[in-house]
């Protein structure tokens, strides 16, 4: 079982870094064809062609990330402590545990407690391939911890507060105990336009839209990618 886990911790590294390459363009590009064909041939996940349709990577690129989910994760789901283990191996100047944490329930849309490569790979064609509609509504499910459409203080707090934990040492400017509540009380002052104390969906959208930090801001797993 251990020899399992570590094996599928490898491979998901793995995948995690042949996603950098396929948002810029060079997932294929130093692959021979024959590696290329041999994904095709002996990779083959269920649901394919829903999959092309529902996403949008090509059949090419959908067969090449299931072939390093599947690999070496053969149980076809990733748990939230491999998902942590992976994600902290970008971060080891902080503490990535919380952020992955809420990033890992992101993902897993079934509330299951673990990570299929359906759930993966629509989360990723929303962050790296949606419309900036798409990846701002998928941002705003991350940030709605508790998940009832609305984001309140606490939960911005909480997600900020893992991010300055996450960054680490890296943080700039360095991070003092009411830094992550300054940056709530900034995004409230411009989002909160009704002044209720809660975020809507369309609230955290226009917000965005108006301004570019902020929305640069709110788009962390995009620039982890």
């Amino acid at each position: 079982m251990a020899g399992c886990t570590c094996r599928c911790r490898q491979g998901l590294l793995k995948l995690m870094q042949s996603l950098q390459r396929l948002v810029s363009g060079t997932l294929t590009k130093d692959r021979t064809d024959e590696e290329v064909e041999m994904a095709t041939v002996c990779y083959r996940p269920e649901g394919l062609d829903q999959l092309e349709a529902q996403t949008n990577f090509s059949k090419q690129e959908l067969q090449i990330l299931y072939r390093g989910f599947k690999n070496e994760c053969p149980s076809g789901v990733v748990n939230e402590e491999t998902f942590k283990h992976i994600y902290a191996q970008f971060f080891p100047h902080g503490d990535a545990s919380m952020y992955a944490h809420y990033l890992f329930n992101a993902f897993d849309t079934t509330n299951n407690g673990s990570i299929k490569f359906k759930d993966f790979v629509m989360g990723l064609s929303t962050l790296l391939r949606g419309t900036l509609r798409e990846k701002l509504e998928w941002t705003f499910h991350l940030y709605d911890i508790n998940k009832d459409g609305y984001i309140n203080r606490e939960e911005m707090t909480e997600i900020v507060r893992a991010i300055y934990d996450m960054m680490g040492k890296y943080t700039y400017p360095a991070l003092k105990g009411d830094v992550p509540q300054q940056h709530v009380d900034a995004f409230f002052q411009k989002m909160d336009k009704n002044k209720d104390g809660v975020l809507t969906l369309e609230e955290f959208i226009i917000a965005c839209q108006e301004d570019e930090i902020m929305m640069r801001s709110m788009q962390l797993f995009e620039n982890v990618m």
